[in-house]
């Protein structure tokens, strides 16, 4: 392969690619979210500066994701710290547990989604709505919420899904040190709410070395939503460059 074909490639291996070039359209994407009260020490000392944690609160969220553009059916479970970035309110991605290889290496390499292996689910169990975490064999979070109890507003419900994400990019070097040390912020765009809802929720997180989701203690749920949403992704941009100020 000549010198300018290997630049022109998108990803590795170059003769089957680990993921398309986007951009990526999801259909029918559904979201289990619970705003809970944590700790507030606990989340000052995840929460990488400049970024300010002005309320102790975490959202869990599930989201199941049929029909994505290139990237095929996957589901993802993550949490979402509410943070404010020079007066600007939205979210950290803090950690998201990922059942797709495609989804995890596209999110990472192209954006700076803080993506791993992990096994969710997001399904309805009689009159229940149910996500569920494993890592391994082992159960990491259970997540249930009354299935569709009370309408909610569109508008809030959208209100809660477009702020903006920051997010924090680490490339390491062949030595070790930081090639990229950046956060980046990115917002959904092209939105569509088709369905939203409120109702009674509980979530119990199990302790584990590896996802550490209980180090976050849930100790009263505020709040849980169940979305449909049809959106895309926008690329990120740098906000802040950690490597410049050596």
């Amino acid at each position: 392969m000549k010198k300018e074909d290997v630049v022109k490639q998108f990803t590795t291996p170059l003769d089957a690619g680990a993921f398309p070039l986007g951009p990526y359209r999801f259909y029918n994407r559904e979201y289990l979210n619970i705003l809970y009260r944590t700790d507030l020490e606990s989340l000052k000392k995840i929460v990488p500066e400049p970024l300010e944690v002005k309320d102790p609160l975490v959202r869990f969220e599930i989201m199941k994701m049929p029909d994505v553009t290139g990237l095929g059916s996957y589901t993802e479970c993550g949490q979402v710290i509410p943070v404010s970035f020079e007066g600007e309110e939205g979210d950290y991605l803090h950690a998201m547990y990922v059942d797709s290889f495609p989804a995890i290496a596209s999110g990472r390499e192209i954006a700076a989604y803080p993506k791993k292996l992990g096994k969710p689910s997001l399904y309805v169990d009689s009159d229940t709505l149910v996500g569920l975490l494993d890592y391994g064999s082992l159960r990491v979070a259970t997540a249930t919420m009354g299935y569709k109890h009370f309408p909610l507003d569109h508008s809030e419900a959208l209100k809660e899904i477009v702020k903006p994400n920051y997010m924090l990019k680490k490339m390491p070097d062949y030595n070790g040190y930081p090639r990229i040390c950046e956060l980046v912020r990115s917002e959904i765009t092209d939105i569509k709410i088709l369905g939203a809802w409120s109702g009674p929720a509980r979530l119990e997180l199990f302790a584990h070395a590896l996802a550490p989701m209980a180090d976050l203690p849930v100790l009263e749920v505020v709040s849980a939503s169940h979305i449909i949403t049809e959106l895309s992704l926008a690329s990120p941009t740098v906000i802040y460059d950690y490597l410049a100020e050596k």
